[in-house]
């Protein structure tokens, strides 16, 4: 553990001692906060509730959490960095984990952020603050799936641009699982081919959490993809390492 927590630790002092970070930061609550306030006419509707603050998250967090990774291994990688990092006493396992914490630290520190829009709409109404919360603990985790994929595809490739798209796209195909649309597409498939990958829907599993009710199927859901994706990144990585 205390390995884990001197990675995490360097690989979050990593993010800010760039501007990359900033820019993500600041870029992140323009989105979230762009989008919730003007796009979806946050005061217009005169309802005192963060739904439409949390609906744009999936698709945020689409394109800007791939950002945060393609650096996390493919960086390493193209430097060659990455031979002196298995060469310190640390394992191959505490590597990934450290490097996770601390992308997914990060992440948290930019929905930290962005509270000053829960004491808004506190000071304007009174929002059912239990529903909220559950909302900010179901982005949380669906970010950690986004940065678990995206860490297996940047140790996959050297190419930070290739490790951005392929993460977008493999997240992106998470989110559209279960979609009405996507499912009328696909009717002519068996039963038990549809509810499989409704299963694996990201918007289904956060909207559960988004009515204020933490299922336990949800949270095992995000932390089983998260567990499963850091396991293929390890084994990705050894088989690099032994290659």
């Amino acid at each position: 553990m205390r390995n884990i927590v001197s990675i995490a630790k360097r690989e979050l002092g990593g993010y800010f001692s760039t501007p990359v970070a900033y820019v993500f930061l600041i870029v992140y609550l323009l989105l979230a906060n762009g989008l919730t306030l003007f796009i979806t006419r946050f005061y217009e509707r005169e309802q005192a509730d963060l739904l439409a603050f949390f609906t744009w998250h999936p698709w945020v967090y689409l394109f800007l959490v791939p950002a945060v990774t393609m650096r996390l291994w493919a960086e390493e990688r193209r430097q060659g960095t990455i031979e002196l990092l298995f060469t310190l006493p640390i394992t191959l396992a505490e590597s990934v984990v450290g490097k996770f914490l601390a992308a997914w630290a990060f992440t948290g520190i930019a929905l930290l952020l962005t509270i000053p829009i829960w004491i808004t709409v506190n000071v304007l109404g009174k929002p059912d603050n239990g529903v909220i919360l559950s909302s900010y603990v179901g982005s949380f985790l669906m970010a950690g799936a986004y940065l678990a994929i995206g860490s297996v595809v940047s140790s996959s490739t050297k190419n930070q641009v290739i490790a951005f798209v392929v993460s977008a796209v493999l997240c992106l195909v998470f989110v559209l699982a279960g979609l009405p649309g996507v499912m009328d597409v696909l009717d002519w498939m068996p039963n038990v081919v549809l509810e499989t990958l409704r299963s694996f829907s990201f918007l289904a599993h956060f909207e559960s959490i988004q009515t204020g009710v933490i299922d336990l199927r949800d949270i095992t859901f995000f932390l089983s993809l998260i567990a499963t994706c850091l396991v293929v990144n390890a084994i990705v990585l050894d088989m690099k390492k032994a290659s």
